[in-house]
This record gives C-alpha cells, structure tokens and sequence, in this order.
C-alpha cells in the first residue's frame, strides 16, 4: 500500500506544513512503507492530484492533511475508487469530521494512523458533490458561509468565528419559507430556522446539530428547527451547541435515506462547508461510500461496540 500525505499549506492559518512535517518524518522512520508527501497549490488541485493517483489502480492510502476543507477535496477525489482509503489529520481551525471518532491528538499521532484500521463510512450526496459531515438549507448555511469571514481575523478560533457569525446572522436572515420532504412522507411548509442533514454529528467548531448521528449506520439524520422569536434563539445558543435542541418544541428529529428542500427564493446551501445559493437541493445517502481509518489511539471502535457511542435517537446529550 502506498501512503500519499496531501498537505495544505494555508490550513491551520498558514501553519499546516511547518506543523505536520516534523510528525510524518518522525512516524515514517524505522517503517518500511512506501510513502509521498505532495504539498497542494489548491484545493482543484488537491482533487486533481489524488483523482490521478486513484486511476493508477495502487492501493492507497490517501492523507488530508488540513481542515474540513481539505477533506472535503480529497474524498470529492476519491469518490467511486474501491482501492482508496483516507484519513484525516486535522490542521485546520475546526477540524468537525474528526470530534466523534477521537481527539485531535488520536488523529495527529501519525504513526497510530499509519497502524490504523479502516471501518466503512457512509457518505451524503448533493447534486454532483458528495460530503461525509453533513449538508444543511437555511440560516445555518448562511452562518457558515459567512464564518469564512470570521475566520479571517487572527484571533477567532472555528468555534468562535462560527458563534460571531451566528449572532450576525440573527439580525440578517433567520427565517425561510422551506417545503421539505424526508423519504415519501408528506411534504411540510413552514417557516424553518434550518433543515439539516448529518451524517456525523459536529459542525461550526463543536456545535452538535445531529447529536444522535454515527457515519456508519446506513441512515441520514435530519434536524428541521422552525421559527422562534429572538431572545428565545439566542437563549438557547448554548443548547443547540451541546445538542440539546432535540426537544424543542420547534425542533423535528427523523432518520432516512432522503431529505429534499425546495425554497421559492434561493436560499443558501451548505455541503460540507461549500456553500451556494439554490432554490432546490436534495440530499441522499451513499450507504458505506468510503473506507475511513480509525488510529489505534482512538476508543472508537471499541465505544461503538460497548455501546458508550450510541446511534440511540432521545438518550439524553451529556
């Protein structure tokens, strides 16, 4: 197997090499593996490259080394490729994907990822881009395309430049007239906050939207929060983060396969932190769509089988 390490360099605010460098030198010493490290120009050309490298036919083992950005580059790459795996060590300001299968320390212990084994994950189709985090209409996708703003400024981490350009969008655009239709129920319009799709649980630097979420379990979780007054939003900010939106009176919680969203007047989407102005999106799941691989010191597994990470939809969220 060859180990192809794609650095982004602007990731972790310019950081990213000087950073993860030093850990792939060390962890690749004393191991007999056949590796590359390809430091990426941009984010075509990250997908470019690990698309050539999977056409090679090579059984791969692909590296994201960056943010969620560079994740959602590399496996937009390899979508379709059964000699592919990839992993991620995070670099970048929120480093989302990562927060259920471990720390940030598990998954920047490049040797326990070299050792690592892969589990198949499910991923999120939207039109022709695929996501593995999660896919969102509404005024949350406009909080995130607005946070790329936020993140501009030094001292704002991805959590807060998430909050600050949450409380700025309280006072633009927190409601949108949505149909939405979940499987082949019966389509439902109303005034919605947000109507979002994960796959996995964490966004917005730690903020929970799917708090009942695993990538592994053939379904998609949907979160639909009509619209509440202000003050009320606002005290329950801390709430949604934690993930105890879920029994709001506001707030509808389903699993499925399919979630469409269609609004009159575009409306912002988010994939994965690429975001668009649309009037329709669709998103459906790609059941087991890559091999993701877990470090040896992340508990994942072993959580998911003890039951400690549980798909249970209503147990409390600590």
């Amino acid at each position: 197997m060859r180990h192809l390490f794609i650095i982004n360099p602007n990731a972790g605010k310019g950081k990213a090499f000087d950073t993860v460098m030093p850990l792939i030198k060390k962890a690749v010493t004393g191991r007999e593996i056949d590796y590359e490290v390809y430091v990426s120009r941009s984010s075509q050309d990250t997908h470019d490259y690990c698309k050539r490298m999977c056409e090679t036919g090579d059984q791969l083992r692909i590296y994201a080394c960056g943010g969620d950005g560079t994740i959602y580059d590399v496996v937009n790459a390899i979508y379709g490729f059964d000699n592919v795996e990839f992993a991620a060590i995070p670099l970048g300001s929120g480093n989302d994907f990562i927060r259920l299968f471990g720390t940030k320390e598990d998954f920047t212990d490049i040797g326990a990822q070299i050792d690592g084994t892969p589990i198949k994950i499910d991923a999120i189709k939207c039109g022709d881009r695929i996501a593995v985090n999660q896919c969102s209409m509404g005024m949350d996708a406009e909080v995130c395309s607005k946070q790329s703003d936020f993140k501009k400024i030094p001292w704002l981490t991805g959590e807060s430049a998430y909050t600050a350009s949450l409380l700025y969008c309280l006072w633009s655009k927190r409601t949108n007239r949505f149909t939405v239709t979940i499987d082949d129920g019966e389509p439902i319009t109303d005034d919605f906050i947000f109507a979002f799709c994960g796959n996995s649980r964490y966004y917005g630097g730690g903020y929970q939207a799917a708090p009942y979420a695993v990538p592994e379990d053939g379904k998609l979780d949907f979160c639909l929060v009509t619209t509440m007054k202000i003050p009320r939003l606002i005290s329950q900010i801390g709430n949604y983060k934690k993930g105890k939106h879920f029994n709001w009176p506001e707030t509808t919680y389903v699993r499925g396969k399919k979630m469409t969203v269609h609004s009159d007047i575009p409306a912002s989407v988010n994939v994965d932190g690429e975001c668009d102005m649309v009037t329709d999106s669709t998103f459906e799941i790609i059941p087991s769509a890559f091999k993701f691989v877990i470090p040896t010191s992340s508990s994942y597994i072993q959580d998911r089988k003890s039951g400690k990470i549980s798909d249970e939809i209503g147990v409390p969220v600590k």
